[in-house]
């Protein structure tokens, strides 16, 4: 069947080239691509696992949250006004 499809110019030229190099026609080339697309998704490949690291113990239980807000928030305190003494805090 003939028909028009409205292909952007850097497109069609990739596909003249690639036509040109495997010696077949632009038309040839289309036929296969579509039909492969239309075919659905081939074998997918398995994802790379992630890389994983031993960082040694843990320093705190991550489930324990009042203790977890107060590393945090320790961090964020001294990155915003230095290292503080606990010595001096005033209870309360």
């Amino acid at each position: 069947m003939k028909t028009t499809l409205n292909i952007p110019d850097s497109l069609y030229r990739a596909l003249k080239r690639r036509a040109a190099e495997r010696k077949e026609t632009v038309s040839a080339l289309v036929s296969e691509y579509l039909r492969r697309g239309l075919k659905g998704p081939g074998q997918v490949k398995e994802p790379e696992p992630l890389p994983s690291f031993s960082m040694g113990e843990m320093l705190i239980d991550i489930n324990d949250r009042e203790r977890l807000y107060d590393v945090l928030d320790g961090e964020r305190d001294a990155r915003l006004y230095g290292r503080r003494d606990p010595a001096n805090d005033v209870p309360g």
